[in-house]
């Protein structure tokens, strides 16, 4: 570095304020390490050659000078108040403990390119706190020898559960950086292969199951693993470790939840016997000494002020700092109280026109002044108690984005502050708009400000005096505190209080007039404003104030304050101290002699011990004498409750209290015996306040009064207090007039005490201990754990490489019925992703050993990225609420649900299923409930249909133009295919007349057509696979196609995915001569197989079913009865034409039923959005059916261009019934928004239905024209998940919203039945759902037939009930349940409900989950969550989910989505894959294919973004 050889002190003045603001721009982040070294190297004169240069130093002095320097800027550390070699040393071995039995945990596997912090690197100096390796060398050695702390033998005390541990702690104040593993190389990258974009939809088998592919072929393509997943799977070894880490054996859970039969209750948890229970006495109040009545004691603090004013004029009164330390002026009593009185003459007469006052006594003032300017705060707030307007002291706002900005906004409000007062300064640097008006910031009211500088103020006439009246009991000033949630509140001091407080103070401290302090506190509130700025007062003190900005930049400043001004008493922090001892550079001029009391303001803080001693150790030789160490305990609302006086030279120390962390858990003061790991010291806060009673009561529940060795909250009744929070009468009630009452609830007294927020208990000699706050409780399972223990174990795990600055966050959510322990620590730029992992694994395991309590989450945010508070603290409520949000953006995260959450409901045990043939059946009752079957209307005779020959309209083809297309195509297929009766022809072409008339053509030829989903040309190392496996899966003997597809089939480029050598023959049917068929075949009987129907299920199987003559005639019958299709009517379709429905509503309906159908195939709305809805307009069409992608689309992308389509006349009122074509639950939420949107337009909200089908019935029900319209019901979640239904009211918590599937269709009747037992089901209850209709499938399309396989689908009967009649089994759960509605005869409506596929149900704790309930949830957790699917892969529950916001966002979503899925269904997910858009594969109907995405996942070709395996 460039000071080497320089030294500061002989620099010029400018020079060294200009290098300290450099210093503080590099600490606050501002400027690069680079920038700051190039600006400083111009700043400093060039070092001499080195011939006359002294020998450099020794390795450890320079590592002593590069320690100082780092210091300098290390900000706001958090680190240094919990700094404590015994618990470094505990928690390091801890942790040995644990590295014997060290698990494999699974790193997460991220993309490369997700965890580039380049924003931060460009505004924080890489932090030098792991410099270069003589550093780390001298490091590592100190950490290894660190000395055991010496005990004095003089100390000893009778009392059992105190000890002393003396001023004798490790001199590294940095031993805590052990050796961890040495960096690695960075974690593989398990982006293998890149998926293709979702352009088009695909249908993608999985190479798990082809139904009716013979079973050696079946297995060629794919790996001879058990589950079919590739051996060197990278992913599936990281869950192998995963579930081994899970394995390891549980902590017995803290409580459980026993399973009702209906309900899982939430029961209190059981205590265990082994916990330890207060045994003491009850409590007797602690009085403190009587106050003392001085004589000459002021009547109200601005007496004092007017007294010192009029005859100590030229004494100091205030010296404030310059950046650099130096003093930059001193204001005297004779200023202090003119320049106040300005300001309140002016306040009251000078703000508003002649006649009108502004402001009136009484009235709240915002005081914003800076921390570097006590001076202008000194004459604000004088001036506003002169004035008897109430100051509210708040910090100088900087941005529109500041940490809790909205919060002082509520103060403000509630507080009714409309007038604020400043500096000019400070004016000049607040936000302002482009107009140079002062920014509205977020949350405020509306403000007027006023500069307080001299030469705007107006000096009073002669005869204008301020009015001084005797304390009483109106507010004097209020004092800002934020509270856990972040909410800002106002404490309102009265005027009695506020001088009571000073004059308990002065007797409590023992000041004397005309002393020295030095006061390096926030002097607008707290104990700053009230030792430094009221109290000095009260007793004409000299304050010296050091700003923040001081001590950043030079952290010894208030150490040579003290020497040079022979300071008396001064007030400081740990991390004051912390700094001193670290920037002391062995200075020998520097005297601590004079200081009586060295006040310690968060002395109460437990983690303050270490740091007091280091101080007094490192300053001893300095003249620091051990007893004037005083810290103390405060909080807002009692403001100071007790403080050490200081000791008579020689006396013995006070006592320190060893506890038991595990007693301090459950609320019991217990000496630490057994496990010196798990134990806290703690030093006392000195007695009570003079005149003041102190009581400790429970913290929650009613205020009742402790025992003598438990926890408690201390609270305080004295005049020196807090009165109430500023106009929120309801929370002063619970906080200001709290009465204590003994154990039978009886109140102890009349006299109201003030809770203080601190958590503690009464040691022996009344002296008090505080052990916490209530703020930083976590509640965890019944026991109490404290966030800054949390924090001390979490530092004392080696942070050093890790973690930067020290900055951790620690807080709890609510999750499932219990809070959730969170930890949030920035991480260093330089920090490599094993060292991250690394640390976060022993943090984990420092916590479970020390705390005994599993952490839920553990996330490392980039550096200087978590909110702030304005003196460089965490802002925890905001970090909270940022994680809570997914604002948080970590780069690195560690989620380990499965060891904490511990109050699962048990999994349940499958019972043996209560209907069977031992129940008693009457007519139609099972077990006392009606059975569960629904009938559509019949079908009536089904006359014999020639299918070809109807005068129809297709399209734009005639009958006689199909007619003869068919016959061109029948005459080709004899001659040029030689085809024989009954083979099987593949049809491969897109949407459109062709090919209608090639399926018509091989029905005229008497072969099989089987109608192909066309490869897609962009990305046929999809497509085509799927292609092949049909045609070779169904024997093919031909295929039909256009040209343009059989170039792309003999292409080069379909040669790299397929052999295109052994395709049958390929017929293209673009130009074919006019030739007519021999003859036209009629089939014999009406059973032959009519045409193929070959679709991949959402489990990725394919399947090939046999579509009868007669089936083919009854479905076309049946559809045609449900919806009214006569010759005059036209009908819209925007469907695929390739498999169910869909087919038979392009190719087969309007051919039957001799209506016009208009085609519009799904891909022309890709180029084309409106094209569906426009047609839908134009022809004024009635009836359309259209699939879920269609109706996607359409919302995704005109749903906000409504009024351009009322613009160009699209108009749907036409519409009558818009049905959506699908093989699963209705999605009820896209047709809601779909019906919703398009209402603008004319649709009606009853238009929309939804069809159901299944591969053993294409068309099981439909919404027709007549009927009840379709209703919804609300089941409960849990009973579903136990295959039960359960209807309970819209909104109810845990409720599904289900819509009726359509009307079941004329001939069809549906059974629900018993998918184990096949025993037919009550009314409302979930089974499988089974269907007898004339136009059911005949059968699997099985090529050695495997018989077993097809009846159990096709021609199943029931195990009891109805013996006879065969039913097709559907692959579907659902549940008929009898409506108020009638239908068309009149007799009440039977609606079927389908739940979702019986293959796709995940089976999980005994319990059965539908992904898409799982997902609905997920996809709700964060608006970056596109889409989202689930599997299971050994027992683990996977969550897929694609993140349409900026790769940042990614690791935000893994707590959201493991919070969301274990709230709402109850289950812990295992892994969370988070990937682009456009991976989860779907098939043309809309659907997820999930099982193919678990193989792509397990094989490794996902490129997921993230991988984040939960422990």
């Amino acid at each position: 570095m460039a000071d080497r050889g320089v030294d500061l002190s002989a620099l010029p003045k400018e020079v060294r304020d200009q290098l300290a603001e450099l210093d503080l721009e590099l600490s606050e982040g501002d400027i690069t390490q680079k920038g700051y070294e190039k600006k400083r190297a111009k700043l400093l004169p060039p070092a001499p050659s080195s011939s006359s240069h002294a020998p450099p130093p020794s390795s450890s002095s320079r590592y002593r000078e590069r320690r100082t320097r780092r210091t300098h800027r290390s900000g706001g550390t958090r680190d240094d108040r919990y700094r404590s070699d015994i618990h470094t040393e505990a928690v390091q071995a801890a942790l040995a403990k644990h590295k014997e039995e060290k698990m494999a945990l699974p790193m997460p596997t991220k993309r490369r390119s997700t965890y580039v912090q380049s924003p931060i690197e460009t505004r924080t100096p890489p932090d030098s706190s792991s410099g270069s390796e003589d550093e780390t060398a001298v490091r590592r050695q100190s950490s290894v020898v660190a000395p055991q702390p010496q005990v004095n033998p003089n100390l000893q005390s009778p009392e059992s559960w105190v000890n002393h541990i003396v001023q004798g702690s490790s001199t590294s104040s940095s031993a805590s950086s052990t050796l961890s593993q040495e960096n690695s190389a960075p974690p593989p990258d398990v982006t293998a292969v890149a998926p293709p974009a979702r352009g088009p939809r695909v249908d993608l088998p999985s190479n798990a199951v082809v139904r009716g592919m013979s079973r050696g072929q079946s297995r060629s393509s794919m790996m001879e693993t058990a589950d079919g997943v590739p051996v060197s799977s990278r992913v599936s070894t990281k869950i192998q470790q995963l579930l081994n880490t899970l394995k390891r054996p549980k902590r017995p859970p803290l409580s459980d939840f026993f399973t009702d039969d209906a309900e899982e209750i939430v029961e209190v948890p059981q205590p265990d016997p082994n916990t330890p229970k207060p045994e003491g006495r009850q409590i007797i109040p602690v009085k403190g000494e009587p106050l003392g009545v001085v004589s000459n004691w002021p009547p109200a603090l601005q007496a004092a002020l007017a007294r010192w004013g009029a005859t100590q004029g030229k004494s100091p009164a205030l010296t404030a700092l310059d950046i650099t330390g130096k003093p930059l002026y001193t204001l005297t009593y004779g200023k202090l109280w003119s320049r106040s009185v300005k300001l309140a003459y002016t306040l009251l007469n000078k703000l508003g026109t002649k006649n009108e006052q502004i402001l009136k006594p009484g009235d709240r003032v915002a005081l914003v002044y800076p921390n570097s300017d006590p001076g202008m705060f000194w004459v604000a707030f004088y001036g506003c108690l002169l004035a008897e307007v109430i100051p509210v002291p708040i910090e100088v706002p900087l941005s529109r984005k500041d940490a809790g900005i909205s919060q002082v906004g509520f103060l403000l409000g509630s507080c009714g502050v409309g007038l604020a007062l400043t500096s000019e300064i400070c004016l000049k640097g607040l936000p302002k708009t482009p107009t140079g008006e002062i920014l509205q910031f977020k949350g405020w009211p509306r403000m007027k400000w006023v500069i307080t500088d001299s030469k705007y103020l107006t000096k009073p006439s002669k005869d204008w005096q301020p009015h001084i009246p005797t304390a009483n009991t109106d507010p004097a000033y209020i004092e800002y505190k934020a509270n856990k949630e972040g909410t800002v509140v106002g404490v309102a001091v009265s005027k009695v209080a506020m001088l009571t407080h000073c004059q308990s103070l002065t007797q409590a401290c023992n000041y004397c007039e005309g002393e020295t302090l030095v006061n390096v506190l926030d002097f607008k509130k707290d104990m700053g404003l009230w030792h430094g700025v009221l109290t000095a007062v009260m007793n004409r003190i000299h304050t010296i104030s050091v700003p923040y900005a001081v001590m950043k930049a030079c952290p010894l400043s208030w150490v040579q304050r003290v020497h040079i001004h022979k300071a008396r008493v001064a007030l400081v922090k740990c991390r004051d101290l912390h700094w001193a001892m670290m920037a002391h550079r062995e200075q020998r001029d520097i005297s601590l002699a004079s200081l009586r009391m060295l006040i310690v303001a968060d002395g109460a803080n437990p983690w303050s011990v270490s740091s007091c001693d280091a101080f007094l150790n490192k300053f001893q030789s300095h003249g620091l004498k051990p007893e004037v160490i005083c810290p103390c305990a405060t909080s807002p609302e009692a403001m100071t409750v007790a403080i050490r006086r200081s000791g008579v030279p020689g006396a013995p120390l006070p006592a320190r209290a060893i506890l038991s962390m595990g007693g301090l858990s459950h609320g019991v003061i217990r000496v630490n015996t057994e496990d010196k790991n798990s134990a806290l010291t703690v030093q006392d806060v000195g007695h009570v306040m003079p005149g003041a009673l102190m009581c400790i009561v429970k913290p929650d529940g009613p205020p009742q009064l402790c025992k003598t060795d438990e926890i408690g909250e201390i609270i305080i009744n004295s005049r020196a207090g807090g009165n109430m929070y500023y106009g929120l009468p309801g929370l002063t009630k619970n906080t200001f007039e709290v009465i204590p009452v003994n154990a039978n609830g009886v109140p102890i007294g009349e006299i109201p005490f003030v809770r203080s927020g601190l958590l503690g208990f009464v040691g022996p000699g009344s002296l008090i201990f505080v052990v916490g706050k209530i703020e930083g409780l976590l509640m965890v399972s019944g026991r109490r754990h404290n966030a800054d223990d949390l924090v001390a174990t979490a530092l004392a795990v080696e942070p050093v490489k890790t973690v930067y600055r020290g900055r951790i966050a620690v807080f709890s959510v609510t999750v499932f019925y219990d809070e959730r322990v969170v930890i949030v620590a920035e991480q260093r730029p330089d920090a490599s992703e094993e060292d991250s992992f690394q640390w976060m694994s022993r943090v984990l395991q420092a916590i479970d050993s020390i705390h005994q309590v599993g952490l839920y989450c553990l996330a490392l945010v980039p550096a200087n990225t978590l909110p702030k508070t304005p003196l460089g603290g965490i802002h925890i409520s905001d970090t909270k609420q940022f994680f809570l949000e997914g604002n948080l953006h970590p780069c690195n995260i560690l989620m380990c649900p499965h060891t904490c959450v511990t109050n699962l409901p048990k999994p349940r045990q499958k019972q043996p299923v209560g209907v069977g043939p031992a129940s008693v059946m009457v007519g139609n009752l099972v077990a006392g409930k009606r059975i569960a079957q629904a009938a559509g209307r019949d079908l009536g005779l089904i006359e014999d249909q020639d299918l070809v020959r109807k005068g129809v309209t297709v399209g734009t083809a005639t009958c006689v133009q199909l007619h003869k297309r068919a016959e061109k195509i029948a005459a080709a297929l004899t001659e040029k295919g030689s085809i024989n009766t009954g083979e099987n022809v593949v049809l491969l072409y897109p949407p459109g007349i062709d090919l209608i008339a090639a399926f018509y053509g091989c029905l005229y030829a008497g072969c099989v057509p089987v109608n192909v989903r066309p490869p897609h040309p962009q990305n046929l190392a999809a497509t085509l696979p799927t292609v092949r496996m049909i045609i070779d899966v169904s024997k093919a003997a031909c295929i039909l196609t256009t040209q343009n597809l059989m170039r792309t089939l003999r292409s080069k480029e379909a040669a790299a995915s397929v052999n295109v050598k052994t395709w049958p023959t390929i017929i293209d049917t673009d130009d074919l001569p006019r030739r007519r068929p021999p003859q036209i075949y009629k089939p014999p009987t009406a059973e032959m197989i009519a045409y193929l129907d070959f679709s991949v299920s959402t489990t990725g199987m394919l399947t090939g079913v046999k579509i009868s003559h007669a089936a083919v005639s009854a479905l076309c019958r049946s559809i045609k009865l449900q919806c009214e299709l006569y010759s005059s009517r036209q009908i819209a379709i925007c469907l695929d034409p390739y498999c169910g429905l869909g087919f038979v509503l392009w190719c087969l309906a309007s051919v039957y039923s001799g209506h016009q159908s208009i085609l519009i195939p799904p891909f022309e709305l890709e180029t084309s959005l409106s094209l569906w809805l426009s047609t839908l307009s134009q022809y004024r069409i009635r009836d359309t059916f259209c699939s879920y992608s269609v109706m996607e689309l359409c919302t995704k992308g005109l749903g906000t261009q409504t009024d351009l389509l009322k613009a160009r006349g699209v108009n749907l009122s036409c519409v009558r019934s818009c049905v959506v074509i699908a093989e699963e639950r209705p999605r009820l939420a896209l047709t809601h928004s779909f019906s919703k949107l398009f209402k603008d337009v004319g649709l009606s909200s009853r238009a929309v239905s939804t069809a159901f089908g299944s591969r053993v019935n294409l068309a099981i029900c439909l919404q027709g024209t007549t009927g009840p319209d379709p209703c919804t019901v609300y089941v409960d979640m849990k009973s579903l998940r136990h295959d039960r239904v359960r209807l309970v009211e819209r909104g109810a918590p845990q409720s599904l919203p289900l819509m009726e599937s359509g009307k079941i269709l004329p001939g069809v009747r549906v059974i629900i039945v018993n998918p184990e037992t096949r025993g037919p089901l009550g009314d409302s209850h979930l089974g499988e759902i089974w269907v007898n209709s004339p136009h059911s499938a005949s059968g699997y399309y099985t090529i050695y037939g495997e018989e077993s396989l097809q009846a159990d689908h096709f021609n199943t009967k029931l195990s009891f009930g109805d013996p006879h009649t065969l039913w097709a089994r559907t692959g579907y759960l659902g549940f008929v349940k009898r409506t108020e509605l009638l239908d068309a005869s009149g007799d009440r409506h039977d609606a079927l409900f389908v739940v979702g596929s019986l293959d796709e149900t995940l089976e999980l704790r005994g319990l059965r989950y539908h992904p898409i309930d799982i997902e609905t949830s997920v996809s709700r957790a964060h608006r970056s969550i596109a889409e989202s699917a689930v599997f299971t892969w050994t027992n683990l529950l996977v969550v897929v989910s694609e993140l349409c916001g900026s790769e940042q966002d990614a690791l935000d979503l893994v707590p959201l989505i493991t919070n969301v899925v274990l709230e709402e269904h109850h289950l812990i997910v295992g892994v969370v894959v988070i990937v682009d858009p456009g991976v989860i594969p779907i098939n043309s109907r809309g659907e997820k294919q999930r099982m193919h995405l678990r193989d792509s996942f397990l094989a490794d070709q996902l490129d997921p973004i993230y991988v984040a395996y939960n422990m």
